[in-house]
């Protein structure tokens, strides 16, 4: 953060930060004090899920339903955006870093192996998946023996890693179907007919829109650039900024005529306002 910032230097930014959904006050402070300390010059949060769904290429200004969900390494960010803001959001504490963690367990309880964060990503990644694929994988983990404590290595395969994930994929299915009971009908139609956006590093493992349109009953598609969406998105939001020098309005009008900005305000995040008129309207995470 030191270098992005330009700490001791001449150079103060500014900074767009994505909040998750389930970010708690403190957490929220914290993270808007620490870009602060580290040079930033205005310091602008931005909801994950509105982040992702802006640089997905979704329109998130018109008039309809967009449901995003960002499988994060941390946490599973989930939203439904209409008209330039967060209709309905949740967050889920489970993401990539929590399939990690479940298969490192289950290598060293079944296959008394220890294995680094490293490798239980790799496994993931090569042949984790989240429904049944049509030519199983197998592969060989290198760890270290709990018993001898030398090096040893042990053949995993994609059935055994995909009943390990099972666990956190149905928590995070369920914080989906939670989000969607709390849309209105008018947007949950819009959802039904679009389908949902899924962002985020967690959205490559392999079968998982089949997974969650299984669970759910509605359909998937994975962003184009799942792992750079959120960032995308901030860059976009902050660049629509910096030409309106952070007023109340966007480079370019909604469809709706309403105009759409981010801030700060009692110290209270205010994750989205639309003006229309002479009032606003707040929604808080």
């Amino acid at each position: 953060m030191d270098r992005l910032c330009g700490k001791g230097r001449l150079i103060h930014p500014d900074v767009a930060i994505c909040i998750p959904c389930g970010a708690t006050s403190v957490e929220r402070r914290a993270m808007l004090d620490a870009a602060h300390e580290a040079g930033a010059r205005r310091v602008y949060p931005l909801l994950a899920p509105v982040a992702a769904a802006i640089g997905a290429g979704l329109p998130v200004t018109a008039p309809q339903g967009n449901m995003v969900v960002d499988l994060g390494c941390g946490t599973t960010d989930i939203g439904v955006i209409s008209l330039g803001g967060m209709v309905v959001g949740g967050a889920v504490r489970t993401g990539g870093a929590t399939l990690d963690e479940m298969l490192t367990r289950h290598l060293r309880r079944e296959h008394n192996l220890l294995v680094g964060e490293r490798m239980a990503e790799e496994v993931k990644m090569q042949i984790g998946s989240a429904d049944r694929l049509d030519t199983e994988l197998t592969m060989e983990v290198r760890g270290r023996d709990v018993m001898t404590g030398l090096p040893r290595t042990a053949r995993v395969s994609s059935e055994e890693v995909r009943d390990v994930l099972t666990e956190p994929l149905v928590a995070i299915c369920d914080g989906i179907r939670g989000v969607l009971q709390d849309t209105p009908p008018e947007l949950a139609a819009d959802i039904m007919e679009r389908g949902m956006v899924l962002a985020g590093g967690g959205a490559l493992l392999r079968r998982i829109g089949r997974f969650i349109t299984r669970r759910t009953n509605v359909p998937t598609r994975q962003a184009e650039d799942p792992p750079t969406c959120a960032a995308l998105g901030a860059g976009k939001y902050l660049e629509t900024l910096r030409r309106t020098d952070g007023a109340w309005e966007p480079a370019a009008p909604s469809v709706t005529g309403r105009r759409e900005a981010w801030r700060m305000q009692n110290s209270e995040l205010i994750v989205w306002g639309t003006v229309e008129g002479n009032g606003y309207t707040r929604y808080h995470s």
